[in-house]
């Protein structure tokens, strides 16, 4: 039975790209959206590694996690706006940021005590009554279905309703007035925002995703590059058995992109990544804990294209140069919380963690 992971679809545009809305919305672009005014993010974590400068936001998705009773949890990823940067993976970050019950989190459990002391020093923001009452702590490791529900009704919420015209570009987010505050910095690059809905990825049959034509599709550019080596390597058996394994895992990831030609990443907490390439590196563990870094997320080629077909003048920067097929998000397994959130009985913090980010290039 195959994982289930959930799409990030393109939703409408934010009417003005340093709209504020808040970590519960999941968008592309715009601002990042801290749960407080002062997180206390060293600023070496919010400036590009390569030449200094300020790092601007590519994905926000707010990602809670069931299993350790964390509600409260977002995944920034930025990168340095110079182009010269963009395309180096030193240029890139992804920040974990969540709020941590201090007193433990053994086991995957938060006692009662500290649930209670959570809820007091939390403030609510305006959509998280939706949130609160969908992601509710289950047996199951990550609520998807409940995550979906809720984030494509909180991303409605954040940008008011969708224009009922038709958008200036097929296949593209629509334009749509909020009416959000703006954030106030000048200073700070922004790419093109729009927000995100979600869709889940479905199976037609086991191992097979998308429509009988892309099966056609599919199996015909197999049979041609069969056809072809055969031609140029007859004989050569070992090296046409190598180009054909090589070709084969860029085939899934093309079919699986072709399925749902929108997708600007996918969600599968603990999952398996979509390969475009086999080499691939190991993700590491934990700088906090120790612990193993697992698969969450991967942003992937056609969010570039909607941010470059946004190109009207009104951001500081378009994602010029970016050859890669897709980003591949690790996190921490245990999802920790830092040491400075530790040992204070009776309260909680919000904790900013550093994760790993893998590029595959085109």
């Amino acid at each position: 039975m195959g994982e289930e992971v959930h799409l990030g679809l393109p939703g409408p545009w934010a009417e003005d790209y340093r709209e504020k809305a808040d970590h519960y919305t999941t968008k592309i672009g715009g601002v990042p959206d801290w749960p407080t005014e002062d997180m206390g993010i060293k600023p070496h974590l919010l400036q590009c590694s390569l030449c200094g400068t300020k790092l601007c936001l590519v994905a926000q998705v707010h990602a809670p996690v069931a299993k350790f009773n964390i509600e409260n949890r977002t995944i920034y990823v930025l990168v340095c706006p110079k182009p010269k940067c963009g395309t180096n993976p030193q240029s890139w970050k992804v920040l974990r940021v969540q709020k941590c019950h201090t007193s433990a989190q053994t086991d995957g459990k938060v006692d009662e005590t500290d649930q209670i002391n959570g809820n007091v020093c939390s403030s609510e923001p305006s959509s998280s009554s939706l949130l609160n009452k969908s992601h509710e702590v289950s047996d199951d490791d990550f609520d998807l279905d409940a995550l979906a529900n809720a984030l494509e009704e909180a991303a409605t919420l954040a940008s008011n309703s969708k224009k009922q015209n038709k958008p200036k570009r097929s296949n593209a987010p629509i334009k749509c007035p909020v009416g959000k505050q703006k954030v106030d910095d000048p200073s700070l690059p922004v790419l093109p925002c729009f927000y995100i809905y979600y869709g889940k990825e479905q199976f037609r049959d086991k191992g097979s995703v998308g429509s009988n034509s892309s099966k056609s599709v599919l199996a015909k550019e197999i049979a041609d590059v069969a056809n072809d080596e055969e031609e140029k390597w007859e004989g050569e058996n070992y090296e046409y058995d190598r180009a054909i394994g090589a070709d084969r895992t860029f085939l899934k990831f093309k079919k699986r992109l072709d399925a749902y030609p929108q997708q600007c990443f996918r969600y599968s907490y603990g999952g398996k990544p979509l390969l475009a390439a086999t080499n691939l590196q190991d993700s590491g563990t934990c700088q906090l804990c120790g612990s193993p870094r697992q698969y969450e997320l991967q942003l992937m080629s056609p969010l570039s294209y909607f941010l470059h077909e946004a190109g009207d003048g009104s951001s500081d920067y378009a994602p010029d140069g970016w050859t890669w097929l897709t980003l591949i998000i690790y996190t921490c397994s245990k999802s920790c919380c830092p040491s400075s959130c530790v040992g204070k009985p009776g309260s909680c913090c919000w904790g900013v963690a550093e994760e790993e980010i893998m590029i595959q290039e085109d």
